[in-house]
């Protein structure tokens, strides 16, 4: 850290090094009084290695108080080609000795990701109905695939047992954000208040980020600068240098963090102590996190755009989260809403859902 306002973040401050996606075994038992009926159960978590896949399992698995296990999935040729609908290659040997996928099974599968789905086909025939399974995001296949689906409430799929939610889940929700607020870094408790954490995108499939566009976050920036104390700004990995750079000249002049993209992300540290945040609409899990801080949020709008961004969007807006942010801010509005928890809403559904199969079990189901 460089000891004046234009501070960058690298992994010299351990206490902000709190990755999103840490097991936190630790933390195990009831939280806020509230029972884990599935607390202890044994589960494996499987997804294709993106983070963005990794963090909505996880946080799925930490809201049950699950003991897992994260298992990667790289298939090759021509069965990555053939996902969701293909096998599994045989030379993976599922269920034999050695194989990543070997007994004992675990009481809960959680899959994310098309590459996942074909594995997720194969345990249902290895473990049998003792397997209870959750897949994330529209596994696009049968409905048969999963005892439970979750779809973020933007996407069309419905069913029986598919379940929706305004936001996806992840494992910073309000009672972990309240425990992480009880111990502020020092880096960030040297920040005048109010705080605003600035969370970077980048271009996807249907978001541009033009010159206009960055004139119009470093002018918001800049005219944000005159009503609050501090920033706290942190690129994602796929944030061009053209949009760091603007959030970096518009802020230069403020108290400020900045990542310097070294050492872990900060981003979970300065999303519980902003008082203020700024996301990019390209990133669903960004905003969503930001959603479940309960702080006033404000959405900067790339050009393009589709129909499920704005169904997602719009629908952040009715709850009372998101407001555009403005090509200027002339003053510093305040509002409260509350914050959204899907991973703890999944949990729920999950836990329901659970109870009804094991009633109707032969012999019920086993003591974890």
């Amino acid at each position: 850290m460089r000891d004046h306002c234009d501070s960058r973040v690298s992994s010299g401050d351990e206490t902000m090094n709190e990755h999103v996606t840490s097991q936190r075994r630790e933390r195990a038992g009831a939280e806020n009084g509230q029972t884990r009926p599935l607390q202890g159960r044994s589960a494996w978590l499987i997804t294709d290695g993106k983070r963005g896949m990794d963090v909505q399992a996880i946080g799925v698995a930490d809201a049950l108080g699950l003991d897992y296990a994260l298992k990667h999935v790289a298939p090759r040729p021509p069965f990555s080609w053939t996902a969701p609908w293909g096998p599994v290659s045989p030379r993976e040997r599922l269920g034999r000795p050695g194989s990543l996928f070997a007994p004992p099974w675990p009481d809960i599968a959680i899959s994310t990701g098309r590459q996942s789905v074909p594995y997720m086909r194969a345990l249902a025939r290895l473990a049998g109905p003792r397997l209870f399974r959750v897949v994330l995001q529209d596994p696009k296949t049968g409905p048969g695939i999963a005892d439970l689906i979750w779809v973020p409430a933007h996407d069309r799929r419905r069913g029986p047992n598919v379940i929706t939610t305004p936001t996806a889940p992840h494992s910073l929700g309000p009672e972990r954000l309240a425990e992480m607020r009880r111990a502020v870094p020092d880096a960030i408790a040297s920040l005048p208040t109010p705080r605003v954490a600035v969370m970077l995108g980048g271009p996807n499939g249907v978001y541009r980020f033009t010159d206009q566009v960055l004139r119009r976050l470093a002018t918001a920036l800049e005219s944000l600068a005159a009503h609050v104390g501090s920033f706290m700004i942190t690129p994602s990995r796929r944030t061009p240098a053209s949009l760091l750079d603007a959030a970096d000249q518009a802020t230069r002049a403020a108290p400020r963090l900045l990542w310097d993209g070294t050492g872990e992300n900060p981003y979970p540290a300065f999303l519980a102590h902003a008082d203020l945040l700024i996301v990019t609409a390209d990133s669903v899990n960004m905003t969503g996190e930001a959603a479940a801080t309960g702080r006033p949020v404000y959405v900067l709008e790339p050009e393009g755009g589709s129909a499920k961004f704005a169904r997602f969007h719009e629908a952040l807006r009715s709850h009372g989260a998101t407001r555009p942010l403005p090509e200027r801010i002339t003053r510093l509005d305040h509002w409260t809403y509350e914050p959204l928890d899907s991973a703890r809403d999944i949990a729920a559904e999950i836990t329901r859902r659970w109870a009804r199969r094991h009633a109707m079990l032969p012999g019920g189901w086993p003591e974890g």
